[in-house]
């Protein structure tokens, strides 16, 4: 019955150390401010699961000591505000570490090609127009997903309302007539 229950020293032990990474967690979060768990980009969701992985080992463990737990978690965390500083500043690293915003819509018509490169389903398009309050598919100025997967849209429904070319800025899949399908 030992794999059920755990002698007390064992449970007191794994309760004390949980409660101790999870300060350190909220200081390192603290010194390392709200990006640490905002919105993930590809590469901060990566980082998020070893953190994770971290702090289970440390916890459930007991080969890993707290502090071996500690610093693991400041090396990581640290190097990913170094990365997030790299990222802000050189451009290409950016791009090597994130994934471009791509346009999926515009002007009322579907890029069914950029669809396909993020394997998006029209059905799923729609869906995220309805959330959007979208009435008709002429009010759609653009349809942006973003490096972090969220799905934006760009509408009005005043027809005389232009999209400012600065919110396509580091956009890719601008259009060559090609790629694009006008919709039903």
């Amino acid at each position: 019955m030992d794999w059920i229950f755990s002698s007390l020293d064992t449970l007191g032990t794994t309760a004390l150390k949980a409660l101790l990474i999870y300060l350190i967690i909220i200081i390192y979060t603290r010194i390392s401010g709200l990006r640490t768990f905002g919105k993930l980009s590809s590469f901060d969701f990566a980082i998020t699961i070893a953190i994770g992985s971290i702090l289970a080992s440390v916890i459930l463990s007991g080969n890993v000591s707290l502090m071996q737990g500690m610093v693991a978690l400041g090396v990581l965390i640290t190097l990913q505000h170094i990365i997030s500083i790299i990222r802000r500043w050189w451009k290409p690293f950016d791009h090597l570490v994130s994934n471009t915003p791509l346009l999926l819509m515009l002007d009322g018509r579907m890029l069914e090609e950029n669809m396909q490169k993020v394997s998006l389903s029209e059905s799923t398009l729609i869906s995220k127009l309805r959330e959007a309050n979208v009435l008709n598919l002429s009010e759609v100025r653009a349809v942006i997903i973003e490096t972090t997967g969220d799905i934006s849209v760009l509408h009005a429904s005043d027809q005389d309302r232009v999209l400012d070319d600065y919110l396509l800025k580091g956009v890719s899949g601008k259009p060559g007539e090609e790629n694009l399908t006008k919709t039903p």
